[in-house]
């Protein structure tokens, strides 16, 4: 093969961008503020819940198993 016959390795491979499309985020109304009684701190417009983080109640996610309903 002569130099002027060698094909290069960008002539053959050719590729996109893995994913191609992003979902925007969810997004919220600009103008809330928390639902806590005397609480006036302004929500993001990234937060779907009505309080802040402040006054969201703590939740412990279920790691592993499953609820026995005779517990529940």
């Amino acid at each position: 093969m002569t130099h002027s016959e060698r094909i290069l390795m960008s002539d053959i491979m050719k590729a996109r961008k893995a994913g191609g499309y992003v979902r925007k985020p969810r997004t919220y109304a600009g103008d809330r503020v928390c639902g806590h009684k005397g609480c006036d701190t302004r929500l993001s417009t990234y937060n779907s819940r009505p309080t802040c983080r402040q006054h969201t109640p703590v939740r412990f996610p279920r790691v592993r198993g499953r609820v026995n309903p005779s517990e529940a």
